[in-house]
């Protein structure tokens, strides 16, 4: 097989740390019918594309559930990298540095799945990473969804003083109707993927060419209690198959 022609090798990586401040032990929370972290396992090795998938993780019970679902932890990741204020950037470089030392191994690309956001399809995952494939100068891929509220209406108080949160040097777009404003995205957490090289060596986890995956499609991500039932009832209805129909979703290709 020719270099051009040899597949890629893509590691999907599972950040699941054991503490949780809204939701004690939410990674392994029982929801239609599995641990929370299941799902997202599930999903990478459903993909036709990821070729690794790992669970980063600082608990012993959570490594123990990823691998009964059919995940590695090849490593346990340390408790000052499991911290409420540690960075996706400490972790990716843990888990990239560690592999590369202990096995020598590489990845052309590394798939963000946050088991926070178990109502994903594979399919989906899938048409990101085509994506990513079709664009090498791209540094990665961001999953985003139109906001319900403009961040051209939004304003912070400085000394007593309204500002706008995006400055503007004239007129008022505060005052425009919202049709009349620039699109926004918000990041959704759907599913991102980086270049390791962009973590490695410029000690990012986006890079400055970042391409956008724009969805459609409701988005659940379970942070809060009040989360809980519907995102179970979500999850219920993806593993019926979703019998009234998937729901539209748009890529937009960058220029």
């Amino acid at each position: 097989m020719t270099a051009s022609a040899r597949r890629p090798e893509i590691l999907a990586i599972i950040p699941a740390r054991g503490g949780s401040k809204s939701i004690p032990r939410k990674n392994l929370m029982m929801l239609a019918g599995q641990p929370l972290i299941a799902y997202s396992i599930e999903q990478a090795r459903a993909s036709r594309h990821i070729t690794r998938t790992i669970v980063s993780t600082d608990d012993d019970e959570i490594a123990r559930v990823a691998r009964a679902h059919g995940a590695e932890v090849p490593f346990m990741r340390p408790a000052a990298l499991a911290q409420d204020l540690s960075t996706d950037l400490e972790v990716f470089r843990h888990a990239l540095e560690t592999l590369r030392d202990a096995e020598g191994y590489a990845c052309d690309l590394v798939v963000h799945l946050r088991p926070t956001g178990p109502v994903r399809r594979a399919a989906r995952v899938d048409e990101a990473i085509d994506l990513m494939l079709r664009h090498g100068a791209a540094d990665s891929l961001r999953s985003v969804t139109a906001p319900s509220q403009t961040p051209y209406k939004m304003w912070r108080v400085v000394g007593g003083l309204l500002e706008p949160v995006i400055p503007v040097e004239s007129g008022e777009p505060y005052c425009l109707p919202r049709q009349s404003l620039p699109e926004v995205y918000w990041q959704n957490g759907y599913v991102d993927i980086v270049r390791p090289h962009v973590v490695l060596e410029q000690g990012m986890m986006c890079g400055r060419r970042i391409l956008p995956f724009v969805m459609h499609e409701p988005v659940y991500e379970l942070d809060y209690p009040e989360n809980i039932a519907r995102v179970e009832a979500a999850l219920a209805a993806l593993q019926r198959g979703n019998p009234d129909g998937e729901p539209p979703y748009d890529i937009r290709h960058p220029v």
